[in-house]
């Protein structure tokens, strides 16, 4: 009796195990296929830029006179789509240029480390190959980091700045270890796509029509977790320990448009007015909204902008 529930018992096991093996291998092999099938869907927006030998995608909109230089938050899939409420807010008045660095949106996945110092060079590169020489540098969140490097780097270049909820290098939780493995392996077997698909509304997106809002997600399970943003994920300790001695330079107009109740970070709005302590031209403003704050909150960004560099003249 005891030997016939036993194999019973071990007949089940393995059927469960069969069972498990078999779901696993079918989201991969679902995985694997679907990306071979988006890649088709993607369509093309931008232009690309020769920057250390490969191509970053660019999004230019607008006739401006002045130009504004819009720099992505930390693993945005698809930069030039995110910031559309910005674009169409700010393109009546300025020209807007949207980077998408190396990983991000349409652009290629370099080998390069993605330190502050490189990422900051390549975007560089890729204003000057287009010979743009002045303009206002509009960062949201991990930008905020890069952002304050590069206006140290080119002073001569940068007529002000814009954080958009960006990152101060003293906010902390930086030094966390950042689980790439992880983050590789939900990847690659295809868990990732799995749990977008049970769960779409983690889709980080603005109220765009339903076709962008699709290009959206097939970019963002394109690029998230891809070798280029796991390595920038690992370089946040090095990167925001990098400009943790660096200040805005005194004359340069830094505004901050910040949520008003973030919950997430200490002081968040006390940090940033830290930063512009010495800022002959400094102000930090705030609104109801979440961190993607251009996504609710362009008009009164761009008006409050507009605002602010209309009283220097």
């Amino acid at each position: 009796m005891m030997k016939k529930i036993l194999i019973i018992l071990l007949k089940i096991f393995g059927a469960i195990v069969i069972a498990f093996a078999l779901f696993i291998a079918t989201v991969f092999i679902v995985n694997v296929f679907s990306n071979k099938s988006e890649e088709g869907k993607i369509k093309p927006y931008g232009q690309f830029v020769a920057v250390d030998g490969k191509n970053m995608n660019v999004l230019i909109q607008g006739k401006g006179k002045e130009t504004v230089v819009l720099l992505p938050g930390y693993g945005t899939p698809a930069p030039a789509l995110d910031f559309k409420p910005l674009i169409d807010e700010l393109s009546p008045f300025y020209k807007v240029v949207v980077i998408e660095p190396f990983g991000y949106g349409l652009s290629d996945i370099t080998e390069k480390e993605r330190t502050t110092e490189n990422m900051v060079s390549e975007i560089h590169e890729a204003l000057q190959q287009l010979g743009i020489q002045r303009y206002t540098l509009m960062a949201h969140s991990i930008s905020g980091i890069y952002g304050l490097d590069y206006v140290n780097k080119y002073p001569n270049e940068v007529t002000s700045f814009v954080g958009i909820e960006s990152s101060v290098p003293t906010q902390g939780g930086n030094d966390d270890p950042f689980p790439a493995e992880t983050y590789k392996l939900l990847k690659k077997s295809g868990f990732y796509r799995l749990l977008m698909k049970l769960a779409p509304d983690q889709l980080i997106a603005p109220d765009v029509d339903d076709e962008t809002r699709e290009q959206i997600r097939m970019l963002s399970l394109k690029n998230t977790f891809n070798p280029n943003n796991l390595n920038e994920g690992e370089n946040f300790g090095p990167n925001f320990k990098a400009v943790e001695n660096l200040f805005f330079p005194k004359d340069l107009p830094v505004i901050f448009f910040l949520q008003a109740n973030d919950t997430e970070t200490e002081n968040w709005i006390p940090l940033h007015e830290e930063q512009i302590k010495n800022s002959v031209h400094g102000k930090v403003m705030t609104f109801e909204g979440e961190h993607y704050l251009h996504y609710t909150r362009s008009k009164e960004i761009v008006e409050n902008f507009r605002g602010f560099m209309n009283e220097l003249k």
